[in-house]
């Protein structure tokens, strides 16, 4: 999922330097929400962990 925010990122950067901004904020829309989805879920797998005790420090 974090591999599409990047691609997604891209796109908008590209759309955004060709001067086409409704593109470009809509990529980085989808962007952002890919990235801050992955986050979540990279935090909810790691409580997760934890708490199943697979993971020790």
């Amino acid at each position: 999922m974090l591999k599409w925010a990047i691609i997604f990122l891209v796109i908008s950067l590209v759309a955004g330097f060709f001067g086409f901004t409704n593109i470009a904020a809509g990529a980085a829309r989808i962007s952002k929400l890919l990235f801050f989805l992955s986050l979540a879920l990279f935090l909810l797998f790691l409580i997760l962990a934890f708490t199943a005790g697979q993971l020790v420090f």
